[in-house]
């Protein structure tokens, strides 16, 4: 707790706070920091929450170094302010003694499909605006992603379970277990009384490589290991994993907690190109991850990969181009193998709704502001935008939430 107190004591209290400017959701860094000095904790738990109800996840999850810490000026000092560190502590406070009501309600239901960052959000958003709120989604419990996807040792789940607390406080309905599209489609939410409704599905459908021997038994995908990885009891003693992103770091710490296994990541690039953050890739080194760069897999089998070494080239005009040394292929040996190369949309939905545009990736055309191609449904989080993080889905949220009241004014003529 001291080192907490003294963390927010260095604040500077900046006129112009680019600590702000830096968060996706311009969290009021300097404010909160004060209140907090000031003992007023419920105060500072509330504006928190108000401005971003998943504030507690974010502390725990955010890039903070990209973010608020990236831009604290104290980084000239090489000592930025980790201001997420009292988030955590106002906001896990703000979780366990908040007592929320519900807000008169409205009259007006909105249909949430997806119970993951962007379906909460905007969930609680709309609950505090009157609306009744109904989230539907095709597993038992809420968070999605951030359930589903990322370990335990990074995002304690009870943080979820309490924070669910707060949204049934809030008189937020779950419907879990339903799966919205081929069965119970979007039309007949419409025809049951859904004023607006909201895709927040998230990307599931995991990324192929589509090379030879990805359908053999010791292959498996990330976003699916990270599920339930207690199920995948016969991975072996070496697994290796293909790609460098935060899904690939989660499943090799993952790996390395839950089992003896050694763990080798392969990536065609170099660590300059990985995709996952810094502190992710060097959380896995330190657990025993053993990073292999400029490596193009173009074969799974059975007991190994077959890889390619993948050439630097850097040309005359200073441009780098890459090319893989097909005549040098070799053969890394393996238990399993994991594919971790991101992530696209599930079609459920638009396969069977008419008038939802999607573009070449199968991701949700929206406007800025979150509206579909179909009048009254709407969509924001990675569905639209592709992976990314948590915060950028809240901040995309937030303007949906504003979006939706809008159109349910509009439609109903309600100043």
């Amino acid at each position: 707790m001291s080192d907490i107190i003294q963390e927010a004591q260095r604040c500077l209290k900046c006129k112009k706070p680019l600590c702000k400017e830096g968060c996706p959701v311009h969290t009021e860094i300097p404010t909160i920091l004060k209140m907090f000095l000031e003992g007023n904790m419920e105060e500072a738990g509330k504006l928190l929450f108000d401005n971003n109800p998943l504030s507690a996840i974010c502390a725990l999850i955010c890039p903070h170094e990209k973010n608020c810490m990236g831009h604290c000026v104290l980084n000239h000092k090489n000592s930025p302010i980790k201001f997420f560190e009292v988030e955590n502590y106002i906001s896990t406070f703000f979780l366990d003694k908040a007592k929320l009501h519900p807000k008169q309600k409205n009259g007006h239901l909105v249909g949430i499909i997806g119970a993951g960052p962007a379906g909460l959000t905007l969930a609680i958003l709309l609950a505090q605006k009157g609306y009744e709120v109904t989230i539907i989604d095709s597993k038992d419990k809420i968070g999605g992603v951030l359930r589903y996807g990322i370990p335990e040792f990074r995002l304690p789940k009870s943080l979820l379970d309490r924070l669910l607390d707060r949204m049934k406080d809030l008189g937020i309905q779950f419907r879990p277990n339903t799966l919205i599209g081929p069965t119970v489609t979007i039309d007949d939410m419409f025809d049951d009384g859904y004023d607006a409704i909201f895709i927040g599905t998230g990307v599931w459908k995991p990324n192929r490589l589509r090379i030879p021997g990805e359908t053999l038994g010791n292959v498996h995908f990330a976003i699916d290991f990270l599920k339930n990885p207690d199920s995948y009891n016969n991975l072996g003693e070496h697994v290796v994993i293909i790609g460098a992103g935060n899904v690939a770091m989660d499943a090799a710490r993952t790996i390395l907690r839950k089992t003896s296994a050694k763990v080798d990541i392969i990536f065609f690039r170099g660590r300059e190109e990985v995709t996952a953050l810094e502190e992710e890739l060097m959380l896995a080194e330190v657990d025993g991850a053993k990073m292999n760069y400029y490596l193009n897999t173009i074969k799974i089998e059975s007991d190994g990969i077959i890889v390619e070494p993948v050439l630097k080239i850097e040309n005359e005009d200073g441009s780098i181009t890459y090319k893989n040394d097909t005549d040098h292929p070799y053969k890394i040996q393996s238990s399993s193998v994991i594919i971790a190369i991101g992530q696209g949309a599930q079609t459920n939905i638009v396969k069977n709704t008419k008038q939802i545009d999607t573009n070449h990736r199968g991701l949700i055309e929206t406007s800025d502001k979150g509206a579909t191609t179909r009048p009254g449904v709407y969509a924001a989080g990675d569905v639209v935008s592709g992976a990314r993080t948590v915060v950028e889905a809240v901040a995309a949220t937030k303007k949906v939430a504003e979006e939706i009241d809008q159109y349910i004014k509009n439609k109903y003529n309600v100043c």
